[in-house]
């Protein structure tokens, strides 16, 4: 498929870019800043993803659209809007954890000892989630990670779930960003959670 992958520079970015061309996907990178060094087999466009007008025409022609970017620096309005007017079908959307539920009616974000430094991401993240809910049309779907999201290993091996946040044996929630890339890529090929949230970790 040819995919276009907005925030192809972030750290989510890189290991998502890295599992689509293993799989033999075209990618075309969008980024505010275009790196000195970009990798073989990828195109990377220069642009700003809250602008609807730039954004619309580098989307035309894609199978689907990956969103990847800080949630702090995107407007939900205007990707959805380019998407829709380029055309492309599906939205695929690099969610946060603070908005998975860690009891009925209660999410992450709100929890006590939830870090003052991740809270406006998190708040951004939950907001973007329910603009998506909203959209009638757009076949959407956002993974969120589990608590603890970073470089890691790539093993393969992690469970999915729904709206509330994951936690292995131990109690800890986490999930390595190169397996986060494995569920999303999965979700790319093979859709399971159309206009769905869904969550991946150990």
């Amino acid at each position: 498929m040819k995919i276009a992958l907005i925030g192809v520079t972030g750290r989510v970015g890189l290991r998502l870019t890295t599992e689509l061309l293993a799989r033999g996907h075209a990618v075309t990178g969008i980024a505010r800043h275009v790196p000195a060094d970009v990798r073989a087999g990828i195109t990377i466009l220069q642009a700003e993803a809250t602008d609807t007008d730039v954004l619309e025409p580098l989307l035309v022609g894609h199978d689907a659209v990956i969103s990847a970017a800080r949630f702090v620096t995107s407007d939900a309005n205007a990707l959805i809007s380019a998407v829709n007017a380029a055309g492309v079908k599906r939205l695929l959307v690099v969610g946060g954890a603070g908005s998975l539920e860690v009891a009925p009616g209660k999410a992450l974000l709100d929890t006590d000892g939830f870090p003052e430094a991740f809270r406006a991401e998190a708040k951004a993240g939950a907001f973007f989630l329910e603009r998506l809910r909203s959209e009638p049309d757009l076949d959407w779907t956002f993974l969120s990670p589990s608590a603890d999201f970073a470089p890691g290993v790539r093993t393969g091996h992690f469970r999915l779930g729904g709206d509330q946040l994951l936690s292995d044996a131990t109690g800890k929630s986490h999930i390595s960003m190169e397996d986060y890339a494995i569920a999303m890529v999965d979700e790319l090929e093979r859709p399971a959670h159309s206009r769905q949230r869904f969550t991946v970790g150990y």
